[in-house]
């Protein structure tokens, strides 16, 4: 029997999170159903990693994940590696080797690109992986957009094709419209796991953290701290955001000026009509409106004054670190991965 192997590789800003945790919630359920999450972790980071350092070989990991399947009290059918840092990385044939041992699918999943540039930076900020960009102002971080090169779609698609086989893609536009149910039970349905989607949740895991915070986190050193460290730090930004500066609710992450977005969104026009034809059928791949031109942009401000700032940023944040819920013991969430 040939397994189907899902490769579920981003992209990023795409309920990725949701997903995985999801996931790991059902592991259970999926087995039950044929399918096995191998290592039962949320993202499998580390094998992609050590395939592409060269210290695991695919063949080694296909004969792995095919044992774990193989002890299973039921058949399984089907199994998901998930790691969105995958889609990172500029070239994937060293995976086409999977294609000797499974059923390979590619699950990539596209986000509008003035909506996701405007939210990576932010994601950028929170989590400080990469120090070239978690400190650097939003009109920095435009100009290395090129270095994003995954969310050239057309382009990006190209090489998923010319890897894995245009056939062997399970491509999905990151619009609440194109995602009947959400994001989660979009992916559930992907995988022909239409039961599982009953239990699929509905808030969205990993949100962003207010305009103010990210301008104050983007002056913090976050970036030297070990991630045990910076998550606790994290931890203790995000309970500042909410209970002394009273942002409770889902924060606006618009910074693009309308004229900024329309010239942006040309730089990916033609690439994006293109694959729409190519894949959906259609002329356009994103459907849903821009924000209105009234959408009040987020402001990347913090108090100029010392005073202002210690008052508002400084003290709640060493209050939550020395005796508030920030500094009991936790378990860190699983981040990591290859950030480039």
């Amino acid at each position: 029997m040939t397994r189907t192997l899902y490769l579920h590789i981003g992209a990023h800003r795409t309920a990725t999170t949701s997903i995985q945790r999801f996931l790991v919630r059902q592991f259970d359920a999926l087995v039950a159903a044929g399918c096995l999450l191998p290592l039962r972790k949320p993202r499998h980071f580390e094998m992609m990693n050590a395939i592409f350092d060269g210290s695991l070989k695919v063949d080694d990991v296909a004969a792995d994940l095919n044992r774990r399947a193989d002890k299973k009290p039921v058949p399984i059918t089907k199994l998901i590696v998930t790691d969105e840092d995958i889609s990172m990385r500029r070239d994937l044939s060293r995976l086409a080797r999977f294609r000797d041992h499974f059923d390979v699918k590619v699950i990539y999943s596209m986000r509008r690109q003035d909506l996701w540039l405007e939210s990576w930076y932010f994601q950028n900020i929170k989590w400080q992986w990469n120090p070239s960009l978690s400190h650097i102002t939003f009109d920095q971080f435009l100009a290395r957009r090129a270095e994003f090169h995954w969310i050239h779609y057309a382009r990006y698609v190209r090489h998923l094709e010319d890897v894995f086989g245009p056939e062997n893609l399970l491509l999905s536009v990151f619009e609440p419209a194109q995602m009947p149910g959400g994001p989660v039970q979009h992916f559930c349905r992907q995988l022909g796991l239409d039961p599982l989607i009953g239990g699929a949740p509905g808030p969205h895991i990993n949100a962003s953290m207010s305009a103010a915070m990210v301008e104050f986190t983007r002056h913090l050193p976050m970036h030297e701290f070990t991630p045990p460290q910076r998550e606790r730090l994290r931890r203790a930004l995000e309970a500042v955001d909410r209970r002394s500066l009273g942002h409770s609710g889902k924060q606006s992450e618009r910074l693009l000026p309308p004229d900024l977005r329309a010239a942006l969104l040309a730089e990916y026009e033609v690439g994006n009509t293109a694959l729409a034809r190519r894949h959906f059928g259609r002329d356009r791949l994103f459907e849903a409106p821009c924000p209105d031109k009234e959408t009040t942009l987020a402001q990347m401000k913090i108090p100029s004054s010392n005073t202002d700032l210690m008052a508002q940023f400084v003290a709640p944040l060493l209050r939550e670190l020395v005796v508030g819920r920030a500094g009991a013991p936790h378990r860190p969430d699983a981040r990591g991965g290859m950030r480039p």
